[in-house]
């Protein structure tokens, strides 16, 4: 198929009062972006979206107004799908008309940090934003989306979203509202309340995305059943199809799935993604990248070559280096992430970053349900502000670890590669005492 990205409809045109506190509230948002940064206070991104959307409310609803969009949402893969998808759209238009193309590719996912990221781009006609799931309603409701990628859904920082149904609630009932006039729904058939929520869309193109991990998927959202599972295969760690014994839930039919590393799109034909970003769940983030760029008017050549183009998105996977140490970041902010990541840890010495901060989620919980067995005869350093919490995990798990609680001190100068995987504040020290932010 060839890549036909039309542009939108021209949009109703804003009043002369309506453009003029934009633009103010833009001008001064970028004002405090420049000073938040000269104050080494932080990139500025989020501190531009708060200012521009206090100087004018419905500075997000007007910018999204124009665009074509494809929002992507998910507790795990949201940030490496979005730079998926947006690179394959990039290749579909080509180099000269790549300036089309707006996202938010430094993970800023909430109303401020998605307003911030338009304001950048007035002219930028497509827009491909990653959503935080709390976002998803809004963005349907507001900016109409063409395509709406919903990944999964985990448990992830109990003490922020600790009823995940709620979440999937808000999506199934923003799609309900938004009837014809909603999303084509990109939708991973393996999760129970992704399937439940999104059954409301007007279309939902289903994908398998060859998914190991089902602790999140034991109860029907429908019914409250134990789902039972079909043809489970132990030996390939596939779960097996899910089905309710008790009502009319149960795993839809995938057009496009993942087997054996590759993509088998909707004619029967395996594609290989040849990805720089390693792991088979980042294959299924690029089957679901795939289904929504096609969706676009991407091909497939296109889109998975531009696929292949992204190497380390916001980060996640990029290798730098701590004095003569070379460090391998990867990133894991929940059970679902860190049963993962963990295989992909393949130094000698791996070093687990944790802390338990707002952006982490307070609850540590969740790591009693991580197979740190599987560490074992390997050389691990917990650091970070809750290394000892990891610790005691660890000792159970009969892993012998050293305790550095200090980042810097953790990774310098050990004079070999190391794998880390962090948790979210972590991870973004890191990339900034390595100089990748």
């Amino acid at each position: 198929m060839a890549s036909t990205l039309e542009r939108p409809a021209t949009p109703p045109r804003l009043s002369a009062t309506s453009r003029l506190r934009l633009a103010a509230a833009v001008g001064a948002g970028q004002l405090a972006a420049t000073l938040s940064r000269i104050a080494g206070k932080g990139s500025g991104v989020s501190v531009r979206g708060q200012v521009m959307t206090r100087i004018d409310p419905d500075a997000l609803t007007k910018l999204l107004q124009g665009r074509r969009i494809a929002a992507v949402s998910g507790t795990n893969g949201k940030t490496t799908t979005t730079h998926l998808l947006a690179a394959a759209v990039r290749a579909g238009l080509g180099p000269r008309d790549a300036d089309r193309v707006v996202t938010n590719a430094d993970g800023a996912n909430l109303h401020y940090g998605i307003a911030s990221a338009l304001s950048q781009s007035p002219r930028a006609d497509i827009a491909i934003l990653e959503t935080d799931e709390r976002v998803v309603a809004d963005i349907v409701r507001l900016g109409r989306p063409e395509v709406l990628v919903l990944l999964n859904f985990s448990r992830d920082q109990l003490d922020r979203n600790h009823e995940i149904k709620k979440l999937a609630r808000s999506w199934r009932d923003a799609l309900a509202a938004a009837g014809d006039d909603g999303p084509v729904v990109v939708a991973n058939a393996e999760e129970p309340l992704v399937v439940w929520a999104a059954k409301a869309a007007k279309h939902v193109i289903w994908i398998d995305t060859a998914s190991t991990w089902q602790e999140d998927a034991i109860m029907c959202p429908e019914c409250g059943a134990i789902l039972l599972r079909r043809n489970p295969h132990p030996e390939t760690g596939d779960p097996g199809d899910w089905d309710c014994p008790a009502c009319w839930m149960s795993e839809p039919i995938a057009v496009i799935r993942v087997e054996n590393g590759q993509i088998v799109d909707r004619h029967g034909v395996a594609h290989d993604p040849q990805l720089q970003v390693p792991g088979g769940f980042n294959v299924g983030n690029a089957a679901c990248a795939l289904a929504a760029a096609e969706q676009l008017g991407v091909g497939v050549t296109d889109a998975l070559a531009g696929m292949r183009t992204v190497t380390s998105p916001a980060g996640r996977f990029a290798t730098t280096h701590f004095g003569t140490t070379s460090a391998r970041l990867l990133l894991a902010k929940n059970p679902a992430g860190w049963h993962e990541a963990l295989p992909l840890l393949q130094s000698d010495t791996v070093v687990l970053a944790i802390d338990a901060v707002a952006a982490d989620g307070r609850d540590l919980s969740w790591m009693w349900d991580v197979n740190y067995e599987q560490l074992a005869g390997k050389k691990v350093i917990a650091t970070g502000p809750r290394a000892q919490d990891l610790a005691v995990r660890l000792a159970y798990a009969e892993v012998e670890c050293t305790v550095v609680p200090d980042l810097a001190t953790a990774l310098t100068d050990r004079g070999e590669h190391v794998d880390v995987l962090s948790t979210y504040t972590p991870f973004q020290k890191l990339r900034k005492l390595g100089g990748l932010a």
